[in-house]
């Protein structure tokens, strides 16, 4: 149950933000149908996380543990510059169907997502902690924890959203996050 919270954790912060909460705030303002929107979010989530999990997974058993590990650590640290990265928040969604509320946001959800850092960070705690269920129930629900505030009430206060903010503490946490699974694997190395 422990991996479940650390993936929920580390992928709602790691949503903080990131061009798919913007997208979700778009796509709210547009349709305003909050539960497809919301919807959406979630089977995108569970298809783009399974997979994400499913592939750190299969890593896992290539790799020995130790390098997995330094491989979380550093991946944190990468996260916590990414996150940092002045352009991130520049970006504008693309142009979207009317096709539907839930199978736009479904499409652009899922795509948007890969290779993005949460599903870089799915990957890598399924790897660490060898498993995929925790991990992608977790992390699924922490993009919908990230994103049920833009769908509900995000598109009214988007204005006032110090974003740059936001993103300076999640880089803080990615950043306080990898150097404690590097820490942590230096003592495990000298003992």
């Amino acid at each position: 149950m422990e991996v479940f919270f650390i993936a929920l954790a580390t992928v709602a912060i790691a949503e903080i933000g990131d061009k798919t909460q913007f997208v979700t705030l778009t796509l709210s303002a547009r349709y305003r149908r909050p539960w497809p929107i919301l919807a959406g979010v979630l089977a995108a989530s569970l298809a783009n996380h399974g997979l994400a999990a499913v592939g750190g997974l299969w890593l896992s058993r290539l790799l020995p543990d130790t390098l997995i590990t330094w491989i979380v650590g550093l991946g944190f640290i990468a996260m916590a510059l990414w996150t940092l990265r002045s352009d991130h928040h520049e970006e504008h969604a693309p142009a979207i169907s009317v096709r539907g509320a839930f199978l736009t946001t479904f499409l652009l959800f899922f795509l948007m997502e890969m290779g993005d850092k949460t599903q870089i960070a799915t990957a890598a705690l399924a790897a660490n902690f060898d498993t995929v269920i925790w991990v992608v129930a977790g992390s699924t629900l922490g993009m919908l924890l990230a994103n049920a505030p833009a769908v509900w009430l995000g598109h009214r206060y988007a204005d006032r959203i110090p974003v740059r903010l936001m993103s300076r503490i999640a880089a803080g946490l990615f950043l306080a996050i990898g150097l404690w699974v590097l820490g942590s694997a230096l003592l495990k190395a000298v003992s």
